[in-house]
């Protein structure tokens, strides 16, 4: 099998999964069997971890409502963020709607410099959001037929974890037109600049001063 295919596993999933073939095998065997074949293994920083900031989890705060309900994640005051996105989609790297609505939604409305990084084709699993958030939320409705928007909520606003993830989730009710593309004059007024390594995934949208 491929390294990305077993990146996925601990050395405990792989032992389960060389049982089902047979084999049995102790997750402690195929660590040691790995390091003298010359793979990393590699583990979460919050696996290893011995303290936990309780702060640690207010960083996937979600900013559903840029403006309206923007929120700095009770970090020290910035004029600087970061944002982690996949390659496609609404919020992919070729959409200049996703560029101009972060001008003027974020840069040009809090006077903030935008830094995006777009996660490469088939890596999007790396997002912290991904296995941090978004797996837990799946492990807590798992099983369950999502029937009704309260139900859905409800499964999501009770996931938590023993590091201390809280989920915070609410129903937008409100239309959102599809198929629009930014003006001319929009377009124009993007002041967007391009990171040297991989320009088109990495780049800063400055502020309209």
């Amino acid at each position: 099998m491929t390294g990305l295919r077993w990146s996925r596993r601990s050395t405990t999933r792989i032992a389960e999964a060389l049982l089902l073939l047979g084999i049995s095998v102790s997750p402690n065997t195929i660590a040691r069997l790995l390091h003298q074949m010359g793979y990393s293994l590699r583990v979460n920083h919050k696996q290893i971890s011995t303290t936990s900031s309780p702060n640690r989890n207010l960083q996937f705060e979600y900013l559903t409502e840029l403006r309206g309900r923007f929120q700095r994640c009770h970090l020290p005051i910035s004029r600087r963020i970061l944002i982690l996105a996949d390659t496609g989609g609404s919020n992919g790297y070729r959409c200049y709607a996703w560029k101009t609505e972060l001008q003027s939604q974020l840069a040009n409305s809090f006077a903030l410099s935008v830094t995006v990084a777009h996660y490469p084709p088939g890596a999007s699993k790396w997002n912290p959001i991904e296995h941090r958030l978004f797996s837990e939320v799946s492990r807590n409705w798992a099983g369950e037929p999502l029937d009704s928007y309260q139900k859905i909520l409800n499964y999501t606003r009770t996931t938590k974890t023993q590091t201390g993830l809280t989920v915070t989730a609410y129903l937008d009710r409100r239309n959102y037109p599809c198929g629009l593309k930014p003006t001319p004059d929009q377009l124009a007024s993007l002041r967007l600049q391009r990171h040297e390594t991989l320009p088109e995934w990495n780049y800063t949208i400055k502020p309209q001063l």
